[in-house]
């Protein structure tokens, strides 16, 4: 969420920093609002200050034995003008917090113009593609094929964009999750946590999923307004939310696995095929909640822990930067790490990794004590995928495939498969 302050004392300019990200602050609706909130506010605090006195009055006339019943009168008249000004208050005040919460992050100067992915801008990239002496197979021709991507099945089970993983690619999966886990708790310093799957409304609008896109949420129904997490990026963010961090405890830096939930709404084409883009899937995340002048570092640090995987992996990939027009709502600066996936001769994404400012924070009311001043300050909140483990899978399977249908397990992971080096489906 923005600072409602610089929002009320430079709209224009936020507008303009906005159009960046394809959105249109409307300042002329805002700016009515907030006269109408002003006027209100006097009006209200006018009438707060004159029913106050006449009070007062009440008192003093009555201990003087006067009659007192014209200023009872006059404070029972104030007090349903005041209330009918503070129900208007409130609407207004609603209104503007509504606007509020639809206004996305401003992006970074460094966030390259463009309304869309065709706009990203590469910033660097490891390995190279490998070459194949032979038709080089997709991940679903090589699950199906030999029965450890059961896609059919899960369809019976569930229903579409859902798959049942079995024996050696299932394990593998499983060896994928704790490689990450273990890189990033040993080598890079992350304290592992385990977190509900299951958040609250409060949560889901501290990172920004609600209310503007709760459509790619899914909703328990019942009373109790859980949702299921579309990335533990939402509880793990959340551990912060109304405290007050010291000083001392920051850097935290948590990884996390746990399996992401999202309807996926409008997607459709290829991306529906296979493991690409599903309703469930797992992801080891990153996260990191720092004082604001270790933001930026903490975002390239993050971004490099990720990459890592990858590149222990010896799997080739790129970092893009994301345009303006592809930026997230809450980010305000994000590099996407796209994995080369040979079945479908491209770099596909595997990680975002965004800095979000004090965005999150303070939707959040997530704060730390400034020692200096002694006095609560905004946190800076960033965070990425340490990675998507379907994906990881995808592109091990894809770029280790053997001609025989086999595929060998990269050095990195084979003490997490009991040292096999080739490993073939049921």
């Amino acid at each position: 969420m923005l600072d409602l302050k610089r929002l009320r004392t430079e709209p224009e300019t936020v507008a303009e920093l906005l159009k960046k990200k394809g959105h249109d602050f409307d300042v002329a609706a805002f700016s009515a609002l907030e006269e109408k909130r002003k006027a209100l506010q006097v009006d209200t605090e006018s009438l707060q200050n004159e029913r106050n006195t006449k009070s007062r009055n009440i008192g003093n006339a009555k201990a003087a034995g006067e009659d007192i019943a014209p200023l009872l009168a006059e404070v029972d008249d104030l007090k349903a003008t005041l209330q009918k000004k503070e129900v208007e208050l409130d609407v207004i005040v609603g209104e503007l917090e509504t606007i509020l919460h639809g206004v996305p992050n401003i992006p970074d100067e460094r966030v390259p113009e463009g309304a869309d992915e065709e706009s990203n801008q590469e910033i660097r990239t490891w390995g190279k593609p490998r070459s194949f002496d032979f038709e080089a197979k997709d991940h679903i021709e090589l699950g199906e094929a030999r029965g450890g991507l059961d896609f059919e099945t899960a369809v019976k089970i569930t229903g579409s964009r859902f798959v049942v993983m079995q024996g050696e690619v299932a394990k593998l999966h499983r060896a994928l999750v704790q490689f990450m886990l273990d890189v990033h708790t040993t080598e890079h310093g992350y304290t592992e946590v385990n977190v509900p799957n299951m958040v609250n409304a409060e949560s889901a609008f501290g990172t920004g999923q609600l209310p503007k896109f709760a459509d790619d949420l899914f909703e328990l129904k019942d009373d109790r307004g859980f949702y299921l997490i579309p990335t533990a990026e939402v509880p793990v963010t959340n551990i912060v939310r109304d405290e007050i961090v010291e000083a001392d405890a920051l850097p935290m830096k948590f990884a996390c696995h746990s399996p992401c939930f999202r309807s996926e709404a409008g997607s459709y084409g290829k991306d529906t095929r296979g493991m690409i883009r599903q309703h469930q899937f797992e992801k080891v995340e990153l996260v990191q909640l720092v004082k604001p002048e270790q933001s930026k570092q903490a975002h390239e640090d993050l971004t490099h822990h990720a990459e890592v995987i990858l590149q222990k992996l010896e799997l080739p990939y790129r970092v893009v930067i994301l345009c303006g027009g592809d930026l997230g709502f809450s980010a305000e600066l994000t590099y996407d790490i796209e994995v080369w996936v040979p079945g479908q001769d491209t770099f596909r994404e595997i990680s975002s990794c965004s800095n979000f400012g004090d965005f999150q924070a303070r939707r959040m009311q997530a704060r730390w004590r400034n020692p200096n001043t002694g006095k609560p300050e905004l946190i800076h909140t960033v965070n990425g995928s340490g990675l998507a483990v379907g994906r990881t899978l995808i592109a091990v399977l894809e770029n280790y495939q053997n001609a025989d249908g086999s595929v060998t397990v990269p050095l990195a992971l084979q003490p997490y498969m009991g040292g096999a080096s080739t490993i073939l489906f049921p």
